[in-house]
């Protein structure tokens, strides 16, 4: 089984048990076992859902923090554009990328002319494309891992262009190598994310060779030192110029479609919960008139990621307030752009593969009679998914108790049963025990 890597560490000595992390998983990647939630690595999409409603912080996300970025001599800036809407809309971009300096960046780059540039490649490949329909966004990272895991048949659906993050990751390494002289691996590229599934899109590069990003430093743990920052740059009334544009920054919250697609052809969803009603449709071909589905894991789209400080609604609201000082035009170049887009510099360069869940057994024919045995099990289940045995799901149960990860008697239906059984027994035995004494007297 292949080992993956994950954004996400459970911290035993906060975790009471209490089973909400477990709840709220989208792919039934949570136990509770011995009073403490434990992960199940292969089903795990990194999306953290778990960290939006435990209730005692004992899920973390493992992110860097700014003290790690001490093994690069430059550090670039990379913002997800959903930090812009963590501020007041009378804070602008330059402010923050200002402020972003003064906390330890070399350098700032804005990813809205990549978010240009890539809505440009989205239009020219399904332009082109005569494939099965309809494509599914690639760019929000955990919706791919939800893809690759239970949806596995859909995964050559999911469109092949690259993240705006990754093409404005490796054009500033391009031009901060050639300012100062340093090699590209010196220069480390920091993206500021909204959510744990950009990190292990960092790490796991779905999609290519590597990752034009180095390492990821949360909204969250980033906010307080940046808002400072800023209240500074306020202070000495410091501006810059940006390169930001209102189509850029419309990338952090939900309905942004290809301009050459009409909205019939296209759907736009946001909330694991919606996502996954969209692909089990998808899953029994009920979409196919529709050419391209963009996909958010998060509520609202990036602006609800769960590493995020605001309110998910009013940071979409102050982001649309934003967006009214903003150029309202695309910044990129679109002869540019399709030339790039000819060499393939939007385009993944390796193929997307589904992510197998651990099997019941390597062999196939134990396999086979565990299958059989967990069906029998569930079959004796009271399939209310009460959740007291510490699985989702009398299914996921049913399951654990075929690989050996739990007891039958962990169900309180089993023990009962097996309770009322025992007694039964107990109670035939005394009632002998009785009669043969009666006998004897």
């Amino acid at each position: 089984m292949a080992q993956y890597h994950h954004s996400l560490r459970f911290d035993v000595d906060r975790c009471d048990g209490c089973m909400s992390c477990m709840r709220a998983c989208p792919t039934a990647a949570v136990r509770v076992r011995k009073g403490r939630a434990v992960k199940l690595a292969d089903r795990c999409i990194d999306c953290g859902e778990c960290i939006r409603v435990c209730p005692h912080a004992a899920i973390v996300p493992l992110t860097d923090q700014m003290s790690d970025l001490s093994k690069f001599e430059c550090k670039l800036a990379i913002p997800s554009p959903a930090l812009y809407a963590q501020f007041d809309s009378e804070i602008f971009p330059s402010m923050i990328f200002a402020a972003l300096k003064q906390c330890g960046f070399d350098d700032v780059e804005s990813v809205s002319p990549a978010c240009d540039a890539v809505s440009i490649a989205t239009e020219i490949f399904l332009n082109e494309y005569r494939g099965q329909y309809p494509l599914i966004s690639s760019f929000c990272p955990t919706v791919v891992r939800l893809l690759q895991v239970k949806y596995p048949e859909l995964v050559d659906q999911i469109l092949p262009v690259l993240a705006p993050r990754e093409i404005s990751a490796r054009d500033a390494k391009i031009r901060k190598s050639k300012e100062t002289g340093l090699p590209p691996e010196r220069i480390g590229a920091v993206y500021i994310t909204p959510c744990p599934a950009k990190i292990v899109a960092i790490l796991e590069h779905p999609g290519m060779q590597y990752s034009n990003l180095d390492t990821a430093v949360s909204i969250s743990d980033l906010f307080q030192t940046l808002a400072a920052a800023v209240s500074k740059v306020q202070e000495a009334e410091y501006r810059i110029d940006a390169t930001e544009s209102a189509s850029g920054l419309s990338w952090a919250f939900l309905g942004r479609f290809p301009r050459s697609l009409p909205a019939e052809n296209t759907l736009s969803v946001a909330g694991l919960p919606n996502v996954i009603r969209i692909l089990d449709d998808m899953e029994k071909g009920r979409l196919r008139k529709y050419r391209y589905i963009e996909c958010h894991a998060c509520s609202e789209g990036c602006v609800g990621g769960c590493l995020t400080v605001e309110n998910p609604y009013l940071a979409r609201g102050k982001a649309i307030k934003l967006q009214q000082s903003l150029p309202a035009g695309c910044i990129a170049d679109r002869h540019e752009v399709e030339a790039a887009y000819r060499r393939g510099e939007f385009l993944m360069d390796e193929n997307l593969a589904s992510r197998p869940l651990r099997p019941l057994d390597e062999d196939i024919s134990k396999a086979i009679a565990k299958m059989k045995e967990r069906d029998q099990i569930l079959a004796d289940l009271p399939n209310i998914d009460c959740g007291a045995c510490g699985a989702p799901s009398c299914h996921a149960f049913a399951e654990d108790v075929v690989l050996g990860e739990a007891e039958k008697d962990s169900c309180i239906f089993f023990f009962q049963r097996e309770l009322t059984e025992r007694i039964e027994q107990l109670a035939t035995l005394v009632r002998a025990q009785k009669q043969t004494i009666g006998g004897l007297t």
